[in-house]
């Protein structure tokens, strides 16, 4: 009990540093028309996902913060746990997000050479890969997320899935590349209706892994900075360092 009383206790410093990450988010552009993905991805489905589902995460996500740099500057301990489930919800669901409006592409073309190579080394070549990645995304019991990840330590690709809307690296230690939602009600429902392994073969075929979003990742998750703050137990990072919890949402996501 002390020990926990002493990690929730923080310093004025940090306290200051939690006002400090309070720039409200906000919610991405989508980097192409909403029926750029059609026949794949309906506007429909592109608009309602987009417009209606991410943005509550956002919404909710800033008012827990709100909520959080309040009860620190309080030494509110219960208040502090209490807004774990919420931070690690819509912080988990804006950063899926924020990396997911860039993972699909309007343009269809081969995998670059530097992925090809990597797909050949960890998967034995693409083809093994869409099988591994389908069959991560339709083992989802309800609604979660299928990744392609790469591992600092190891330095290969993964293929990994994560329940509801917990985030990848915070919860595996993985760095997310590609990400594909299974929240069905939202995510295909309205155009596939129960037939995830359908729209997850979809989707794996309009994706352009080579370009933008993947390669800038990767590159980023090559250079393995140490000292770079990766949270893998969230509880105990909203308790002991809720300041770092706000810069890590704002790093991952995009936010400027």
């Amino acid at each position: 009990m002390l020990a926990l009383r002493s990690a929730v206790l923080v310093s004025t410093r940090n306290v200051a540093a939690v006002l400090g990450c309070r720039n409200k988010h906000t919610l991405p552009d989508l980097p192409y028309d909403f029926g750029a993905l059609e026949p794949v991805i309906c506007r429909e489905i592109m608009e309602v996902h987009h417009q209606k589902h991410p943005n509550a995460y956002v919404t909710n996500l800033n008012a827990a913060e709100e909520q959080l740099a309040e009860a620190v500057a309080k030494k509110d301990t219960s208040k502090i746990i209490q807004l774990g489930g919420a931070l690690k919800f819509n912080g988990g669901g804006h950063i899926n997000h924020s990396i997911f409006w860039k993972n699909p592409s309007p343009e269809r073309s081969d995998p670059s050479a530097e992925l090809k190579k990597l797909l050949e080394r960890d998967f034995h070549g693409l083809e093994n890969f869409k099988k591994e990645m389908k069959a991560a995304a339709v083992a989802v019991q309800g609604s979660g997320w299928a990744w392609l990840g790469y591992n600092q330590k190891t330095k290969a690709l993964q293929v990994a899935a994560c329940p509801n809307q917990d985030p990848l690296q915070a919860t595996t230690g993985l760095v997310p590349l590609l990400g594909k939602s299974t929240f069905g009600e939202h995510a295909y429902y309205l155009q596939y209706k129960n037939l995830r392994p359908n729209y997850v073969d979809a989707i794996l075929g309009c994706r352009q892994p080579g370009k933008g979003c993947f390669s800038e990742r990767l590159a980023k998750a090559q250079l393995n900075e140490r000292g770079k703050f990766v949270p893998r137990n969230m509880f105990g990072v909203i308790i002991a360092a809720p300041q770092k919890f706000c810069s890590y949402v704002r790093r991952v996501s995009f936010r400027k």
